[in-house]
């Protein structure tokens, strides 16, 4: 009888590992990022004379050059847990890079863009702020948010502007946007199947984003920015 017990419990506890495992699984087997503990984003200024806004993207970011970086992190909650309150020059372009970690310790931003397959799932916003898009400005003076992956994780070249994800991305405010302080929330979302190709460069500050493009957020990191007068390149 108690050798049966015994093979009851170890049954059930394979049982249960095997499944926790599954969770962590896609349908390829490869592995999901799932219960992230904390991330961060860091601003890095980019400089060069070609580095420009140009409607709803850059021009010339690969020819620019990077300068000061600062970085804000961010608990289990999405609160800052420094830097919450960001003074951002708003003619200069930044680029932004996202890291999140998972409980064990492990880096999973990469997680999101192992391929084409895995980063069909997934995109970033920043939503809030109520700023007023370059397209929208009469004199290329609104904000822009474009995120630009070259390459997914295996090596092959990113294609166009519906595969990319916002992992990496590049970031004006804008003169148009200049005055107090804009509370805003850099969220991931993890998108139902065939909804990411629907989604243009101007739809990333939709405040219906959620209505619009069905899913649910997997990161909502929430700071402030405050726009300042700026200088020139």
């Amino acid at each position: 009888m108690k050798k049966r017990n015994r093979l009851t419990v170890l049954s059930l506890f394979a049982i249960t590992f095997f499944a926790l495992l599954s969770c962590n699984k896609d349908d390829d087997g490869n592995p999901t990022p799932e219960g992230i503990q904390r991330a961060e984003l860091t601003f890095t200024e980019v400089n060069g004379e070609a580095v420009e806004a140009h409607g709803d993207h850059f021009h010339g970011l690969d020819g620019g050059t990077e300068g000061e970086s600062i970085s804000i992190t961010f608990d289990e909650q999405g609160n800052a847990t420094s830097n919450g309150h960001l003074h951002l020059e708003a003619d200069a372009v930044y680029k932004i890079g996202l890291k999140a970690w998972d409980y064990a310790g492990r880096e999973v931003q990469p997680d999101f863009i192992t391929d084409k397959a895995t980063a069909d799932q997934y995109k970033a916003f920043l939503i809030g702020g109520d700023f007023t898009l370059n397209p929208d400005s009469d004199d290329e003076s609104g904000a822009i948010f474009q995120p630009r992956e070259q390459t997914y994780g295996n090596g092959v070249a990113v294609e166009g502007k519906y595969e990319t994800t916002g992992i990496l991305s590049y970031f004006i405010i804008g003169h148009d946007n200049e005055g107090g302080t804009k509370a805003v929330t850099y969220v991931l979302r993890k998108l139902d199947a065939g909804v990411k190709g629907t989604i243009e460069r101007t739809d990333w500050n939709r405040g219906d984003y959620a209505e619009a493009f069905a899913g649910n957020n997997v990161l909502e990191l929430k700071f402030e920015i405050h726009a300042e007068h700026g200088h020139e390149h």
